[in-house]
Protein backbone atom coordinates (compact mmCIF):
# COMPACT_ATOMS: atom_id res chain seq x y z
CA UNK A 1 0.00 0.00 0.00
CA UNK A 2 1.42 3.37 -0.82
CA UNK A 3 2.26 5.43 2.06
CA UNK A 4 1.71 9.38 1.85
CA UNK A 5 3.69 10.85 -1.40
CA UNK A 6 6.81 12.71 0.09
CA UNK A 7 9.03 14.95 -2.05
CA UNK A 8 12.77 15.38 -1.27
CA UNK A 9 15.12 17.56 -3.05
CA UNK A 10 18.07 17.20 -0.97
CA UNK A 11 20.19 15.92 -3.89
CA UNK A 12 20.64 16.02 -7.72
CA UNK A 13 18.27 13.42 -8.00
CA UNK A 14 14.62 13.72 -6.72
CA UNK A 15 13.62 11.60 -4.21
CA UNK A 16 9.47 10.33 -4.21
CA UNK A 17 8.60 8.00 -1.16
CA UNK A 18 5.89 5.82 -2.62
CA UNK A 19 6.08 2.80 0.76
CA UNK A 20 7.90 1.56 3.16
CA UNK A 21 11.22 0.02 1.73
CA UNK A 22 11.40 -3.91 2.38
CA UNK A 23 15.05 -4.14 3.29
CA UNK A 24 16.80 -2.81 6.56
CA UNK A 25 19.74 -1.51 3.85
CA UNK A 26 16.85 0.81 2.65
CA UNK A 27 18.26 3.90 5.16
CA UNK A 28 21.40 3.59 3.48
CA UNK A 29 19.84 3.71 -0.19
CA UNK A 30 17.80 6.46 0.25
CA UNK A 31 20.69 8.83 1.51
CA UNK A 32 22.97 7.45 -0.65
CA UNK A 33 20.70 8.19 -3.40
CA UNK A 34 20.09 11.91 -2.12
CA UNK A 35 23.53 12.73 -1.91
CA UNK A 36 23.90 12.29 -5.73
CA UNK A 37 25.36 15.45 -6.71
CA UNK A 38 25.43 16.92 -10.26
CA UNK A 39 28.35 16.11 -12.21
CA UNK A 40 29.88 15.47 -15.45
CA UNK A 41 28.06 11.85 -15.54
CA UNK A 42 25.20 11.76 -14.03
CA UNK A 43 22.15 14.66 -14.24
CA UNK A 44 19.70 14.09 -11.94
CA UNK A 45 16.78 11.86 -11.98
CA UNK A 46 13.94 10.86 -10.21
CA UNK A 47 13.53 8.00 -7.28
CA UNK A 48 10.55 6.46 -6.54
CA UNK A 49 11.51 5.23 -3.51
CA UNK A 50 9.40 2.00 -2.32
CA UNK A 51 7.73 1.20 -6.19
CA UNK A 52 6.41 -2.10 -7.04
CA UNK A 53 6.66 -2.37 -10.40
CA UNK A 54 5.66 -5.97 -9.95
CA UNK A 55 1.91 -5.92 -8.42
CA UNK A 56 2.75 -6.97 -4.69
CA UNK A 57 6.47 -6.80 -5.03
CA UNK A 58 8.47 -3.40 -3.79
CA UNK A 59 11.91 -3.07 -4.21
CA UNK A 60 14.02 0.18 -2.96
CA UNK A 61 13.59 2.12 -5.41
CA UNK A 62 12.97 2.08 -9.01
CA UNK A 63 15.71 5.32 -10.26
CA UNK A 64 14.12 6.76 -13.86
CA UNK A 65 17.39 8.69 -14.94
CA UNK A 66 17.69 10.52 -18.32
CA UNK A 67 19.76 7.98 -19.56
CA UNK A 68 18.45 4.88 -18.06
CA UNK A 69 16.76 3.31 -15.32
CA UNK A 70 18.00 1.57 -12.16
CA UNK A 71 16.66 -0.93 -10.16
CA UNK A 72 17.64 -0.99 -6.80
CA UNK A 73 16.86 -3.93 -4.27
CA UNK A 74 18.42 -4.55 -0.92
CA UNK A 75 19.93 -7.86 0.45
CA UNK A 76 20.32 -7.91 4.67
CA UNK A 77 23.20 -9.70 5.00
CA UNK A 78 23.73 -11.81 8.76
CA UNK A 79 26.51 -9.36 9.49
CA UNK A 80 29.00 -6.60 8.50
CA UNK A 81 31.86 -7.68 6.56
CA UNK A 82 35.26 -6.29 5.23
CA UNK A 83 35.22 -8.41 2.14
CA UNK A 84 31.96 -10.09 0.39
CA UNK A 85 32.44 -12.11 -2.85
CA UNK A 86 29.65 -12.04 -4.95
CA UNK A 87 29.78 -13.82 -8.23
CA UNK A 88 25.88 -13.58 -9.39
CA UNK A 89 25.63 -17.10 -10.09
CA UNK A 90 27.89 -19.15 -7.38
CA UNK A 91 27.70 -19.09 -3.75
CA UNK A 92 28.79 -15.21 -1.96
CA UNK A 93 31.24 -15.53 1.01
CA UNK A 94 31.80 -13.02 3.81
CA UNK A 95 35.34 -12.58 5.45
CA UNK A 96 35.99 -15.99 3.66
CA UNK A 97 32.60 -17.58 5.30
CA UNK A 98 30.32 -19.02 3.02
CA UNK A 99 26.51 -17.31 3.18
CA UNK A 100 23.38 -18.80 2.22
CA UNK A 101 19.93 -17.37 1.78
CA UNK A 102 17.21 -20.18 1.76
CA UNK A 103 17.64 -23.61 1.17
CA UNK A 104 16.90 -23.61 -2.88
CA UNK A 105 18.81 -20.23 -3.08
CA UNK A 106 22.47 -20.34 -4.56
CA UNK A 107 23.24 -16.98 -2.93
CA UNK A 108 21.27 -14.38 -0.99
CA UNK A 109 20.66 -12.35 -4.15
CA UNK A 110 18.98 -15.34 -6.43
CA UNK A 111 15.63 -13.99 -4.97
CA UNK A 112 16.53 -10.21 -5.89
CA UNK A 113 17.70 -11.44 -9.30
CA UNK A 114 14.33 -12.96 -10.02
CA UNK A 115 12.75 -9.93 -9.00
CA UNK A 116 15.09 -7.65 -10.53
CA UNK A 117 14.47 -9.72 -14.30
CA UNK A 118 10.46 -9.63 -13.52
CA UNK A 119 10.94 -5.63 -13.10
CA UNK A 120 12.66 -5.58 -16.22
CA UNK A 121 10.05 -7.49 -18.67
CA UNK A 122 7.53 -4.96 -16.54
CA UNK A 123 9.19 -1.60 -17.36
CA UNK A 124 9.97 -2.86 -21.01
CA UNK A 125 6.58 -3.49 -21.32
CA UNK A 126 5.16 -0.16 -20.31
CA UNK A 127 7.47 2.14 -21.91
CA UNK A 128 9.41 0.16 -25.09
CA UNK A 129 12.67 1.83 -26.07
CA UNK A 130 13.08 3.06 -22.42
CA UNK A 131 16.64 2.50 -22.86
CA UNK A 132 19.41 0.79 -20.98
CA UNK A 133 17.86 -0.71 -17.31
CA UNK A 134 20.11 -1.81 -15.06
CA UNK A 135 20.24 -3.11 -11.57
CA UNK A 136 21.97 -2.52 -8.23
CA UNK A 137 21.78 -4.80 -5.65
CA UNK A 138 22.46 -3.16 -2.27
CA UNK A 139 24.08 -5.07 0.70
CA UNK A 140 24.17 -4.32 4.00
CA UNK A 141 24.74 -3.56 7.45
CA UNK A 142 28.03 -2.79 6.02
CA UNK A 143 30.74 -4.29 3.22
CA UNK A 144 33.48 -2.34 3.26
CA UNK A 145 35.16 -3.97 -0.48
CA UNK A 146 32.68 -6.09 -2.55
CA UNK A 147 34.86 -7.96 -4.77
CA UNK A 148 32.77 -9.27 -8.15
CA UNK A 149 33.92 -11.05 -11.15
CA UNK A 150 34.66 -9.45 -14.70
CA UNK A 151 32.23 -11.57 -16.22
CA UNK A 152 29.57 -10.34 -13.66
CA UNK A 153 31.02 -6.45 -14.22
CA UNK A 154 30.64 -6.34 -17.99
CA UNK A 155 26.83 -6.80 -17.55
CA UNK A 156 24.07 -4.97 -16.10
CA UNK A 157 23.99 -5.56 -12.27
CA UNK A 158 26.30 -4.22 -9.48
CA UNK A 159 26.31 -5.35 -6.08
CA UNK A 160 27.28 -3.03 -3.87
CA UNK A 161 27.05 -1.25 -0.12
CA UNK A 162 25.12 1.88 -1.37
CA UNK A 163 27.66 5.36 -0.51
CA UNK A 164 27.55 8.11 -2.69
CA UNK A 165 30.75 6.83 -3.83
CA UNK A 166 29.34 3.57 -5.12
CA UNK A 167 25.98 4.08 -6.18
CA UNK A 168 27.62 7.14 -8.69
CA UNK A 169 29.43 4.83 -9.78
CA UNK A 170 27.32 2.15 -10.44
CA UNK A 171 25.21 5.04 -12.22
CA UNK A 172 27.61 6.02 -14.53
CA UNK A 173 28.45 2.35 -16.07
CA UNK A 174 24.61 1.42 -15.99
CA UNK A 175 23.34 4.75 -17.50
CA UNK A 176 24.60 4.94 -20.86
CA UNK A 177 22.11 6.06 -23.27
CA UNK A 178 23.17 8.00 -26.33
CA UNK A 179 21.06 10.76 -25.58
CA UNK A 180 18.51 11.41 -22.92
CA UNK A 181 14.95 10.61 -22.49
CA UNK A 182 12.32 13.24 -22.92
CA UNK A 183 10.44 15.03 -20.37
CA UNK A 184 7.43 13.38 -22.15
CA UNK A 185 8.79 10.15 -22.07
CA UNK A 186 9.96 10.57 -18.20
CA UNK A 187 6.18 11.41 -17.58
CA UNK A 188 4.88 8.29 -19.15
CA UNK A 189 7.24 6.36 -17.77
CA UNK A 190 7.02 7.50 -14.04
CA UNK A 191 2.98 6.94 -14.55
CA UNK A 192 3.50 3.37 -15.41
CA UNK A 193 5.53 2.49 -12.69
CA UNK A 194 3.71 4.74 -9.80
CA UNK A 195 0.61 5.82 -10.69
CA UNK A 196 0.01 7.54 -7.33
CA UNK A 197 3.00 9.58 -7.78
CA UNK A 198 2.69 14.03 -7.71
CA UNK A 199 2.35 15.18 -11.44
CA UNK A 200 5.93 16.81 -11.88
CA UNK A 201 6.25 20.28 -13.73
CA UNK A 202 8.31 20.48 -16.73
CA UNK A 203 10.89 23.04 -15.19
CA UNK A 204 11.51 20.45 -12.43
CA UNK A 205 12.06 17.37 -15.02
CA UNK A 206 14.15 19.62 -17.13
CA UNK A 207 16.50 21.11 -14.33
CA UNK A 208 16.70 16.94 -13.67
CA UNK A 209 18.28 16.72 -17.16
CA UNK A 210 15.39 15.55 -19.43
CA UNK A 211 15.27 16.61 -22.83
CA UNK A 212 12.53 19.24 -23.81
CA UNK A 213 12.43 17.62 -27.20
CA UNK A 214 11.17 13.97 -28.05
CA UNK A 215 13.15 11.61 -30.55
CA UNK A 216 11.73 12.42 -33.77
CA UNK A 217 11.54 16.76 -32.55
CA UNK A 218 15.47 17.36 -33.22
CA UNK A 219 14.74 16.38 -36.76
CA UNK A 220 12.34 19.23 -37.59
CA UNK A 221 14.75 21.59 -35.95
CA UNK A 222 17.33 20.79 -38.06
CA UNK A 223 15.01 21.31 -40.59
CA UNK A 224 14.24 24.98 -39.70
CA UNK A 225 16.85 26.64 -40.83
CA UNK A 226 16.85 25.04 -44.49
CA UNK A 227 13.57 26.43 -44.41
CA UNK A 228 14.29 29.58 -43.48
CA UNK A 229 16.76 29.99 -46.33
CA UNK A 230 14.06 29.27 -48.55
CA UNK A 231 12.79 32.90 -48.71
CA UNK A 232 16.14 34.19 -49.70
CA UNK A 233 16.40 32.61 -53.20
CA UNK A 234 12.81 34.74 -54.57
CA UNK A 235 14.25 37.92 -53.10
CA UNK A 236 16.84 37.76 -55.39
CA UNK A 237 14.58 37.94 -58.65
CA UNK A 238 13.82 41.37 -58.46
CA UNK A 239 17.70 42.26 -58.41
CA UNK A 240 17.36 41.00 -62.05
CA UNK A 241 15.50 44.70 -62.77
CA UNK A 242 18.12 46.30 -61.08
CA UNK A 243 21.35 44.43 -62.38
CA UNK A 244 21.17 47.19 -65.60
CA UNK A 245 20.94 49.98 -62.84
CA UNK A 246 24.40 48.46 -61.33
CA UNK A 247 26.84 48.78 -64.29
CA UNK A 248 25.60 52.53 -64.23
CA UNK A 249 26.69 53.05 -60.65
CA UNK A 250 30.43 52.55 -60.99
CA UNK A 251 30.59 55.52 -63.27
CA UNK A 252 29.78 57.58 -60.43
CA UNK A 253 32.12 57.08 -57.83
CA UNK A 254 34.76 57.92 -60.71
CA UNK A 255 33.18 61.44 -61.13
CA UNK A 256 34.97 62.06 -57.90
CA UNK A 257 38.69 62.61 -60.14
CA UNK A 258 36.48 65.41 -61.90
CA UNK A 259 39.50 68.06 -61.71
CA UNK A 260 41.90 66.41 -63.79
CA UNK A 261 39.19 66.13 -66.42
CA UNK A 262 38.48 70.03 -66.05
CA UNK A 263 42.17 70.34 -66.73
CA UNK A 264 41.93 68.34 -69.83
CA UNK A 265 38.95 70.16 -71.47
CA UNK A 266 37.15 73.46 -71.12
CA UNK A 267 34.92 74.30 -68.17
CA UNK A 268 32.38 75.20 -70.34
CA UNK A 269 31.06 71.55 -70.98
CA UNK A 270 30.13 71.78 -67.65
CA UNK A 271 26.96 73.80 -67.14
CA UNK A 272 25.25 71.54 -70.63
CA UNK A 273 25.81 68.79 -68.43
CA UNK A 274 24.24 70.08 -65.28
CA UNK A 275 21.27 70.47 -67.81
CA UNK A 276 21.32 66.87 -69.44
CA UNK A 277 19.83 65.13 -66.16
CA UNK A 278 16.04 66.33 -66.88
CA UNK A 279 15.88 64.93 -70.29
CA UNK A 280 17.73 61.91 -68.84
CA UNK A 281 15.01 61.30 -66.17
CA UNK A 282 12.75 61.72 -68.66
CA UNK A 283 14.34 58.59 -70.56
CA UNK A 284 15.59 56.65 -68.01
CA UNK A 285 14.92 53.43 -69.73
CA UNK A 286 17.29 54.52 -72.49
CA UNK A 287 20.29 55.76 -70.72
CA UNK A 288 22.30 55.88 -74.06
CA UNK A 289 20.46 59.18 -75.26
CA UNK A 290 23.11 61.52 -73.41
CA UNK A 291 25.25 60.35 -76.55
CA UNK A 292 24.46 62.08 -78.99
CA UNK A 293 24.26 65.09 -77.02
CA UNK A 294 27.28 67.20 -78.03
CA UNK A 295 30.87 66.15 -78.91
CA UNK A 296 32.29 67.96 -76.21
CA UNK A 297 30.50 66.27 -73.80
CA UNK A 298 30.57 62.86 -75.51
CA UNK A 299 34.44 63.76 -75.25
CA UNK A 300 34.35 64.25 -71.24
CA UNK A 301 32.22 61.44 -70.63
CA UNK A 302 35.20 59.17 -72.62
CA UNK A 303 37.94 60.64 -70.30
CA UNK A 304 36.17 59.74 -67.12
CA UNK A 305 36.76 55.81 -67.66
CA UNK A 306 40.04 57.12 -68.68
CA UNK A 307 40.52 59.21 -65.74
CA UNK A 308 39.15 56.40 -63.23
CA UNK A 309 41.32 53.58 -64.78
CA UNK A 310 45.00 55.90 -64.33
CA UNK A 311 43.38 56.55 -60.75
CA UNK A 312 43.30 52.38 -59.94
CA UNK A 313 46.35 52.32 -61.21
CA UNK A 314 48.01 54.92 -59.24
CA UNK A 315 46.21 53.08 -56.49
CA UNK A 316 47.45 49.61 -57.52
CA UNK A 317 51.14 50.97 -57.69
CA UNK A 318 50.37 52.45 -54.36
CA UNK A 319 49.21 49.91 -52.53
CA UNK A 320 52.24 47.27 -54.32
CA UNK A 321 54.59 49.65 -53.13
CA UNK A 322 53.51 49.74 -49.61
CA UNK A 323 53.11 45.77 -49.75
CA UNK A 324 56.85 45.68 -50.72
CA UNK A 325 57.90 48.16 -48.55
CA UNK A 326 56.49 46.54 -45.63
CA UNK A 327 59.35 45.20 -42.91
CA UNK A 328 60.13 41.21 -42.63
CA UNK A 329 58.18 41.43 -39.61
CA UNK A 330 54.95 41.81 -41.35
CA UNK A 331 55.46 38.90 -43.75
CA UNK A 332 56.05 36.91 -41.32
CA UNK A 333 53.24 37.36 -39.68
CA UNK A 334 50.70 36.63 -42.68
CA UNK A 335 51.13 32.90 -42.48
CA UNK A 336 49.48 32.12 -38.89
CA UNK A 337 46.00 33.53 -40.05
CA UNK A 338 46.15 30.06 -42.95
CA UNK A 339 46.49 27.46 -40.17
CA UNK A 340 44.01 28.49 -38.12
CA UNK A 341 41.41 28.98 -40.87
CA UNK A 342 41.67 25.09 -41.06
CA UNK A 343 41.29 22.56 -37.41
CA UNK A 344 44.66 20.37 -37.10
CA UNK A 345 43.49 16.87 -38.28
CA UNK A 346 44.01 14.64 -34.32
CA UNK A 347 47.34 13.50 -33.82
CA UNK A 348 48.02 10.12 -33.83
CA UNK A 349 50.89 7.37 -32.50
CA UNK A 350 51.91 4.13 -33.11
CA UNK A 351 53.11 1.95 -30.72
CA UNK A 352 54.59 -1.82 -30.94
CA UNK A 353 52.10 -1.61 -34.58
CA UNK A 354 49.22 -0.29 -32.82
CA UNK A 355 47.87 3.31 -34.07
CA UNK A 356 46.61 5.27 -31.61
CA UNK A 357 44.42 8.50 -32.53
CA UNK A 358 43.76 11.10 -30.13
CA UNK A 359 39.89 12.34 -29.38
CA UNK A 360 40.65 13.80 -26.16
CA UNK A 361 43.03 15.49 -23.41
CA UNK A 362 43.05 17.78 -20.49
CA UNK A 363 44.90 18.40 -17.30
CA UNK A 364 43.47 19.89 -14.00
CA UNK A 365 44.17 19.32 -10.15
CA UNK A 366 40.42 18.36 -9.57
CA UNK A 367 41.39 14.92 -8.71
CA UNK A 368 38.80 13.59 -6.86
CA UNK A 369 36.27 14.71 -8.27
CA UNK A 370 37.31 12.65 -11.98
CA UNK A 371 37.94 9.31 -9.98
CA UNK A 372 35.19 6.69 -8.69
CA UNK A 373 35.13 3.51 -6.08
CA UNK A 374 38.31 3.33 -3.39
CA UNK A 375 39.94 5.79 -6.34
CA UNK A 376 38.33 8.25 -5.67
CA UNK A 377 38.10 8.15 -1.66
CA UNK A 378 42.01 7.77 -1.55
CA UNK A 379 42.14 11.34 -3.44
CA UNK A 380 39.65 12.70 -1.15
CA UNK A 381 41.99 11.76 1.46
CA UNK A 382 45.53 12.64 -0.35
CA UNK A 383 45.17 15.01 -2.73
CA UNK A 384 47.41 15.26 -6.13
CA UNK A 385 48.85 17.63 -7.78
CA UNK A 386 47.50 17.09 -10.88
CA UNK A 387 46.06 14.47 -13.00
CA UNK A 388 46.01 14.33 -16.97
CA UNK A 389 43.70 12.80 -18.74
CA UNK A 390 43.78 11.76 -22.50
CA UNK A 391 41.36 9.35 -24.70
CA UNK A 392 42.14 7.70 -28.07
CA UNK A 393 41.25 5.53 -30.41
CA UNK A 394 43.04 2.44 -31.82
CA UNK A 395 42.64 -0.29 -33.89
CA UNK A 396 44.40 -4.09 -32.44
CA UNK A 397 44.20 -6.56 -34.94
CA UNK A 398 41.60 -5.00 -37.31
CA UNK A 399 39.13 -4.19 -34.46
CA UNK A 400 38.19 -0.95 -32.93
CA UNK A 401 39.45 -0.40 -29.59
CA UNK A 402 38.68 2.93 -27.43
CA UNK A 403 41.56 3.51 -24.78
CA UNK A 404 41.61 5.97 -21.85
CA UNK A 405 44.40 6.89 -19.86
CA UNK A 406 45.21 8.87 -16.45
CA UNK A 407 48.42 10.08 -15.09
CA UNK A 408 48.05 10.82 -12.00
CA UNK A 409 50.97 13.02 -10.09
CA UNK A 410 51.66 13.55 -6.22
CA UNK A 411 53.95 15.88 -4.58
CA UNK A 412 56.03 12.83 -3.17
CA UNK A 413 56.75 9.05 -4.33
CA UNK A 414 55.49 7.40 -1.02
CA UNK A 415 51.86 8.75 -2.03
CA UNK A 416 52.56 7.35 -5.80
CA UNK A 417 53.06 4.25 -4.29
CA UNK A 418 49.90 3.97 -1.63
CA UNK A 419 47.88 5.37 -4.87
CA UNK A 420 48.95 2.55 -7.19
CA UNK A 421 48.55 0.19 -5.08
CA UNK A 422 44.79 1.02 -4.04
CA UNK A 423 44.04 1.41 -8.45
CA UNK A 424 45.53 -2.15 -8.70
CA UNK A 425 43.18 -4.01 -6.45
CA UNK A 426 40.26 -5.23 -8.73
CA UNK A 427 37.16 -3.66 -8.14
CA UNK A 428 38.67 -0.76 -6.49
CA UNK A 429 37.76 2.13 -8.79
CA UNK A 430 39.01 4.23 -11.23
CA UNK A 431 39.37 7.60 -13.16
CA UNK A 432 36.53 8.68 -15.60
CA UNK A 433 37.41 9.05 -19.27
CA UNK A 434 37.94 12.07 -20.87
CA UNK A 435 36.15 11.97 -23.68
CA UNK A 436 32.99 10.18 -22.54
CA UNK A 437 32.52 13.13 -20.01
CA UNK A 438 33.21 16.01 -22.54
CA UNK A 439 31.10 13.87 -25.61
CA UNK A 440 34.25 13.88 -28.07
CA UNK A 441 33.63 10.31 -28.87
CA UNK A 442 32.46 9.91 -32.71
CA UNK A 443 29.85 7.18 -33.27
CA UNK A 444 29.58 4.41 -30.34
CA UNK A 445 30.75 5.64 -26.86
CA UNK A 446 33.14 3.00 -25.29
CA UNK A 447 32.12 1.29 -22.02
CA UNK A 448 34.61 0.63 -19.95
CA UNK A 449 33.33 -2.58 -18.15
CA UNK A 450 35.77 -5.88 -18.59
CA UNK A 451 38.42 -3.36 -19.77
CA UNK A 452 42.16 -4.67 -19.64
CA UNK A 453 44.05 -2.74 -17.73
CA UNK A 454 47.80 -1.75 -17.13
CA UNK A 455 49.72 1.02 -14.92
CA UNK A 456 52.77 2.26 -14.18
CA UNK A 457 54.89 4.29 -11.44
CA UNK A 458 57.49 6.73 -12.75
CA UNK A 459 58.43 8.80 -9.12
CA UNK A 460 56.00 10.68 -8.81
CA UNK A 461 53.30 9.78 -10.97
CA UNK A 462 51.18 7.17 -11.47
CA UNK A 463 49.79 6.05 -14.87
CA UNK A 464 46.63 4.05 -15.19
CA UNK A 465 45.22 2.09 -18.65
CA UNK A 466 41.87 1.11 -19.54
CA UNK A 467 41.59 -0.64 -23.05
CA UNK A 468 37.66 -1.63 -24.00
CA UNK A 469 36.68 -2.99 -27.66
CA UNK A 470 34.81 -0.62 -29.43
CA UNK A 471 31.60 -1.92 -29.46
CA UNK A 472 32.30 -4.56 -26.50
CA UNK A 473 31.75 -7.15 -24.75
CA UNK A 474 35.52 -7.53 -23.49
CA UNK A 475 37.15 -9.13 -21.38
CA UNK A 476 40.57 -7.79 -19.08
CA UNK A 477 42.68 -10.90 -20.31
CA UNK A 478 41.80 -10.43 -23.62
CA UNK A 479 45.48 -10.72 -25.42
CA UNK A 480 44.29 -8.12 -28.50
CA UNK A 481 43.22 -5.69 -25.41
CA UNK A 482 46.10 -6.62 -22.95
CA UNK A 483 48.69 -5.90 -26.20
CA UNK A 484 46.98 -2.53 -26.49
CA UNK A 485 46.96 -1.41 -22.53
CA UNK A 486 50.88 -2.36 -22.86
CA UNK A 487 51.37 -0.78 -25.86
CA UNK A 488 49.71 2.14 -24.02
CA UNK A 489 51.95 2.77 -21.41
CA UNK A 490 54.06 4.35 -24.06
CA UNK A 491 51.67 6.85 -25.05
CA UNK A 492 52.71 10.47 -24.43
CA UNK A 493 49.87 12.20 -22.58
CA UNK A 494 49.82 16.07 -22.95
CA UNK A 495 46.97 17.94 -20.74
Amino acid sequence: MCSETDEMGRGSVRLVRLAQQPSRVAEDVRAALASLGRGSNVVGGVALIGASPVEGRPVEAVVVMPKGVLIVIGVDLPDPALKLEAPLGGPWKADGWPLVHGDTSINPATDALSLSAACTHKIADVAPGAGPIGTIIAVGPYVETVDQPAADLAGSVRVLYPTATTMLAATVSLATAPRPRSVQQARELIAALAPDAPPMPEEMLLGEGFSAYSDDEPTVIRENPLVAIAPTVPVQHPGKGKRPAKPAAPPVPPAKPAPPVRQAAPEKPVPPARQTPPPAAATAPAPAEPAPKSPRQSKTVKWLPVAAIGLLIVLLVAAISVASGGDDTASTQTPPPTPATSPPPPSSSAVENIQFTSRASAADQKCASHAYGDVQSSLQQTSCSTVRRASFASSIDGRAAAVTIAVVEFPNTEQANAFKAIADNPGGGGILDLATETNQWQGDVPVFEGAAYQSSLDGKSVRLIQVVWLPGPSTPDDPGLVRGAKAALELPVNG
